[in-house]
């Protein structure tokens, strides 16, 4: 069985880390950089940094950030948020980010997916997929959540994975700070049209959420962020006790 990750989400405004709840009432949490350290050193397999900022404050800001953070780190570095072009994606990566994400910029040319596969492989694409619930199924919404789009997540998902994506990131927006678990209907339906590795998030609060989105929802890997910025828990902690429910994940902190 392959080893499932534990990865950290910073959403970043204005060069800080934020956190709320459904995407909204955002807090200050502390140093993009400093918190990332932080997060490696207490065994986190990757971490993200998500430019969350409600206006456009320039591309400079979080550039710098990714420097910053990509020189302290020797985990995977995934940066999302504001990406629109190709020349966005070959910045970034040249800025330090071993992976990039889109979101809406892909649902607005879905043939972005494929440039950016083709151009730097699909190992460096990841097309994160913001989910909520409509009746029996979902939809993908782009924009932080705000805009509904047309597409039906499972459908989209199928086909950011033809396109050559090579993650999907899966964030319910219903449970997203709500600790009250992952929606694992969804990331069973997503994993079930998946050939690439699928990420949980939105919900996490316990251990015992991130075991469910592994064995219940069959996710590959497990975003957090709240439980772990407020000192609820911690990695380590989180990632013994999924150890603990036979699933294999790596324990050593990193050095």
């Amino acid at each position: 069985m392959l080893t499932r990750r534990i990865i950290v989400c910073l959403d970043v405004a204005v060069g800080r880390v934020v956190k709320g709840t459904k995407f909204e009432q955002l807090r200050d949490v502390g140093d993009p950089a400093e918190l990332a350290v932080r997060y490696e050193r207490d065994s986190a397999d990757e971490v993200v940094l998500l430019d969350v900022s409600a206006y456009a404050e320039g591309r400079r800001t979080m550039l710098d950030v990714v420097r910053r953070t990509a020189d302290k780190l020797s985990v995977p570095l995934t940066v999302g948020g504001r990406i629109r072009t190709i020349a966005d994606v070959r910045q970034l990566l040249r800025s330090g980010a071993d992976k990039v994400s889109i979101n809406s910029a892909a649902v607005a040319d879905p043939f972005l997916i494929s440039r950016a596969a083709d151009q730097f492989g699909s190992q460096c694409v990841v097309v994160s997929i913001d989910a909520r619930r409509h009746t029996e199924s979902w939809r993908a919404y782009t924009h932080g959540g705000s805009r509904i789009t047309g597409l039906d997540v499972v459908d989209w998902a199928r086909e950011c994975v033809a396109r050559g994506a090579g993650e999907l990131l899966v964030t319910s927006v219903d449970c997203d700070g709500m600790r009250e678990g992952y929606d694992l209907e969804l990331l069973r339906s997503v994993r079930a049209v998946s050939r690439v590795p699928v990420i949980a998030s939105g919900g996490a609060g316990t251990a015992a959420h991130v075991v469910a989105a592994f064995v219940d929802g069959m996710a590959d890997a497990a975003l957090i962020a709240g439980i772990v910025h407020d000192g609820i828990t911690t990695i380590a902690a989180l990632k013994a006790d999924v150890a603990a429910a036979g699933i294999p994940v790596r324990l050593e902190t990193a050095a």
